[in-house]
């Protein structure tokens, strides 16, 4: 029987359109389930504000009245001009291993941007850097996280059959081993360049998050520390405002350093370090994404008693004109102690681009390995 291609129309719908991904991944070892909340939340165009500066249409694949896949088209105009490209994203995608279906899909996307004036396919990207992207391409057996997409092994094998699709991007991954003390080099060197450049690495409190108004001045920071990367577009003041009330309610503050430079009057922030307790396992708990009945309490024992021994490396920034004054072995020389009171023996790198040789730098006092491989691909609309 044929594919039938069907555009996600109602609520009843976009319920379909998550719950396909429980389904397809229903007892695999690797695949961490987003949260059900979270991902009817990001995909609803009324209250998601990336939507202030993005349109995007969700379709599922139907055959013998199943659905057996799904994908998400999005044009991000803010990044189509900054990067002076005219590219329809394509996200959210998950299939069974039917050419047809991979075909149809895909031919979905292509048709959307054809019709908005876009030149070419590019993903798998989401509307923005805080969406999963890239399609895993090595380490299939490596256990995934709570940010980065996993995918079955055909995935990548269909996009190198359908023909036209070409390396736009490619994205590494690395465990960091955690030591068991501080490195003396790095201890050395992280008291030099405090003493050096006047720095300072301290731990915020949630008034100043909340009420002091750090948490918007992190995300600033973040908007200029990865400007220049891959797709990255600026965060808006009202997805800041929705990514603080969304992160930092339940964050550890005391694996979240930051460094200031206390030779300005304002102690200006130049660097921050996002790190969290792996909800990965406690995810793989959750029943179809859900908190309840009692995927809250796995998720709870990660968050506030760490009862993992793996730290998601969210997000290293620091501003361009501090990179090379050692700010990111400062946050590290801070971290590590933290690391090892609660027991973290690793952690996952997150996305770097494989050009990125000064973020993989910052990873030489420690042992590494380089797990995980995943791309986004481009294709030109003809």
């Amino acid at each position: 029987m044929a594919v039938e291609i069907r555009k996600v129309e109602s609520k009843n719908d976009l319920k379909r359109f998550v719950e396909f991904h429980y389904d397809l991944y229903k007892g695999s070892p690797y695949d961490v389930p987003t949260l059900f909340s979270d991902d009817m939340t990001t995909l609803d165009k009324r209250k998601n504000a990336a939507f202030d500066f993005c349109e995007a249409e969700y379709f599922l694949a139907y055959k013998d009245g199943k659905v057996v896949g799904r994908v998400a088209a999005i044009i991000n105009h803010k990044a189509n001009e900054k990067w002076q490209r005219k590219s329809v994203r394509f996200g959210w995608i998950d299939f069974i291993d039917d050419m047809e279906v991979s075909r149809a899909l895909l031919e979905a996307v292509e048709d959307y941007g054809r019709q908005h004036g876009m030149e070419e396919v590019i993903g798998p990207l989401g509307f923005t850097d805080f969406d999963p992207e890239g399609m895993l391409t090595e380490g299939f057996e490596e256990l995934g996280t709570m940010a980065t997409i996993y995918n079955y092994p055909y995935y990548p094998r269909h996009m190198e059959q359908l023909g036209g699709w070409e390396k736009d991007n490619d994205y590494v991954e690395f465990k960091i081993f955690v030591p068991k003390e501080v490195p003396e080099k790095m201890a050395r060197i992280s008291e030099m360049i405090m003493k050096r450049y006047n720095l300072r690495v301290r731990k915020l409190t949630k008034k100043e998050v909340f009420e002091g108004g750090m948490g918007h001045k992190i995300f600033a920071l973040i908007n200029d520390t990865f400007k220049d990367l891959y797709g990255f577009s600026e965060l808006s003041p009202r997805q800041v405002d929705q990514y603080v009330n969304m992160y930092f309610p339940y964050a550890d503050l005391n694996l979240i350093p930051i460094v200031e430079d206390w030779s300005t009057d304002e102690h200006k922030l130049v660097g921050v370090g996002i790190t969290i307790p792996s909800l990965s396992k406690a995810l793989q708990k959750c029943r179809r994404g859900r908190l309840l009945p009692f995927g809250w309490w796995h998720v709870l024992r990660a968050l506030k008693m760490h009862k993992t021994n793996i730290v998601d490396l969210e997000m290293i920034g620091v501003l361009p004109e501090y990179r090379s004054k050692g700010v990111n072995a400062l946050m590290f020389y801070d971290l590590i102690p933290w690391y090892n009171k609660y027991g973290i023996e690793w952690g996952e790198s997150q996305v770097e681009m494989e050009s990125n040789e000064n973020v993989q730098g910052q990873w030489s006092y420690f042992h590494t390995e380089h797990h995980k491989r995943r791309r986004c691909y481009v294709r030109q609309i003809e």
